[in-house]
């Protein structure tokens, strides 16, 4: 009888503590209702004003057009822009990327490039603004089927890359992001394997489009579109844009890159955009312009195919992805 009772008693207790468990899931007290409220909806970030980038370069626009350096196409607004990200390195909730890179530091900064190059160095993020800062006006394409068309400030890629002078056996050149969990908290979760790692081939790096931003609307970087430095390449999906980099390596063999070690099958080191090659749970065959109703067909390379098509030509772009 008394095993009877203790069951009845173990039951209850456990039900009980299961029962507290869920409530506080649940958000069964206030202050935790408060919080899971916040972590749901978490409060817009600021517009925080950044540095104005003195004597940008812009081109003619035929000829940037003609150059691929600019499109003719309406600018997305630079609210939409600084509050729809991706950086999971602060939060896996574009919405909340921006409040949880609020005050994020990115001074002092610098960037080291090395491996296989004959003058390996540390560039201070004053060094990089030394380099002739241009406006490029590009077309980003996400893999998860949105675009935007942004107005970045920075340099050709090729030109930080020729300081270091690359050695002949260097092949293509991997890209790393600040590794910092105390100014990135969402380092501390296991979501993705960290540091963020990323990787072109030498040509594509050294292509005059592929650029280090260090601004866009004429303004340094915010914290959540990757300050204070990183890599686009308007060609490629989003995430070969890698943020707030500070490490680049000349290699001789193609890089590990992040989303590719993630998941092999729905992510390839090329990653370019392809609206005949849909990914597993995304179609590509047509995106949704952020700011826009309906949706538009997606362009080949992202539109850039005059400037960049010879780069893969008698490749097979299914097979290499």
């Amino acid at each position: 009888m008394t095993d009877e009772r203790d069951k009845v008693t173990d039951k209850q207790t456990y039900l009980n503590r299961r029962t507290f468990i869920q409530a506080a899931v649940l958000a069964g007290t206030a202050t935790a209702s408060t919080l899971l409220y916040r972590r749901l909806n978490p409060p817009p970030a600021e517009r925080v004003e950044g540095e104005k980038l003195a004597d940008v370069i812009k081109a003619p626009e035929a000829e940037a057009i003609k150059q691929g350096f600019a499109v003719a196409e309406t600018l997305t607004p630079f609210d939409a822009i600084t509050s729809y990200n991706n950086f999971y390195e602060f939060d896996t909730s574009k919405s909340g990327v921006a409040y949880a890179a609020k005050g994020f530091v990115t001074k002092p900064w610098a960037v080291s490039v090395g491996g296989l190059v004959n003058k390996p160095g540390v560039f201070d993020l004053d060094e990089l603004l030394k380099f002739p800062i241009e406006e490029r006006i590009y077309r980003l394409r996400c893999v998860e089927g949105w675009s935007m068309v942004i107005p970045w400030n920075g340099f050709p890629l090729h030109q930080l890359l020729q300081k270091v002078e690359p050695t002949s056996a260097a092949r293509y050149v991997a890209f790393q992001t600040l590794l910092d969990p105390e100014r990135m908290p969402n380092q501390r979760t296991g979501i993705l394997d960290w540091p963020y790692v990323e990787g072109l081939r030498l040509d594509e790096a050294m292509h005059p489009l592929t650029i280090m931003a260090t601004g866009m609307y004429g303004e340094t970087l915010p914290p959540q579109d990757g300050a204070p430095i990183r890599l686009v390449v308007p060609w490629k999906y989003g995430f070969k844009s890698i943020k707030s980099v500070v490490k680049i390596t000349l290699v001789a063999d193609e890089p590990p890159t992040t989303w590719n070690i993630q998941a092999p099958d729905e992510y390839g080191f090329y990653s370019n955009v392809n609206p005949n090659v849909a990914h597993p749970r995304w179609s590509q065959a047509t995106e949704r312009r952020i700011g826009e109703y309906g949706r538009r067909d997606t362009l080949m390379f992202n539109g850039y195919s005059e400037q960049v098509a010879h780069l893969y030509q008698g490749m097979d772009l299914v097979k290499n992805f």
